[in-house]
């Protein structure tokens, strides 16, 4: 069984691929747009750099 750890993990890294994704297909986007997405982007990666740092522990 994934520990809760593992699975916020996987839920975040899930978020930021989609993210991602979106942003790469999406040729209309206004520039505060792309800003706001780079934003939610950094607030995502940094809880996947905190949980495997707590993961570790």
């Amino acid at each position: 069984m994934q520990s809760k750890i593992e699975k916020a993990i996987e839920y975040y890294t899930f978020k930021s691929n989609e993210l991602l994704e979106f942003v790469n297909s999406n040729h209309q986007l206004t520039a505060d747009k792309i800003i706001e997405c780079g934003e939610e982007l950094a607030t995502l990666e940094h809880k996947i750099t905190a949980l495997e740092v707590a993961k570790e522990n």
